[in-house]
């Protein structure tokens, strides 16, 4: 094989697995925002078990479930972050704020009391339904007409389309990689600042 046939061959690799990418989060993104609005469902649901072990393990496994494919959507999104991606493959041109977006939930479920915080869930769903309504309406109306060819899908593809609205795809790239390391470096600061008063609680009930 020659060069430019390995160089073409990574290439077309990539490409694919990026859009395999693409088309999963849109599953992905469903099912997060299906199983966060299922919470209530669940919490009826535990009533039903006449063993407490048996309600446990639907709760650990509800939860589990649930946080490990939010964590996965954000994982996924990585592909936004990446400006030559972001310019030179066809993915949703607000892809970026949507993995902001389930960043900021995966924060508040770790700097809050999780499923107790009232507040902290109503947040949680604001976000997930903004985060998936930025990345599946780009995707629909932007990234799977390009396939048509009429002048309606080619008008959405050079709106909605990352690699063919550059002007503004790529600050956007930039703006959600932005957001997602002030957000980690304010909860760092926060949960130092959490962690300094008992620190400093557990130091005076050893010396006393």
């Amino acid at each position: 094989m020659t060069v430019d046939q390995v160089s073409g061959f990574f290439d077309a690799g990539e490409s694919f697995i990026e859009g395999t990418i693409a088309a999963v989060l849109v599953m992905l993104w469903l099912i997060v925002v299906a199983l966060h609005l299922a919470r209530p469902y669940m919490l009826r649901t535990l009533g039903k078990f006449t063993l407490r072990l048996g309600a446990d393990l639907w709760w650990i496994v509800y939860v589990a479930l649930r946080d490990l494919l939010t964590v996965q959507v954000f994982l996924g999104s990585f592909i936004f972050f990446y400006p030559d991606v972001v310019g030179g493959k066809d993915l949703p041109i607000t892809g970026g704020i949507a993995a902001a977006c389930v960043f900021a939930v995966l924060l508040i479920k770790l700097v809050t009391r999780g499923d107790a915080d009232a507040r902290g869930y109503r947040l949680q769903t604001a976000l997930l339904g903004l985060g998936a309504t930025l990345y599946i309406i780009p995707f629909v109306l932007g990234v799977q007409v390009t396939t048509i060819g009429t002048d309606s899908g080619n008008q959405l593809a050079s709106i909605f389309v990352s690699s063919q609205n550059t002007d503004w795809s790529l600050p956007l790239c930039y703006l959600s990689a932005a957001l997602v390391g002030v957000m980690g470096i304010a909860a760092v600061v926060y949960n130092l600042r959490q962690a300094s008063p008992t620190r400093r609680a557990n130091e005076q009930g050893s010396a006393s």
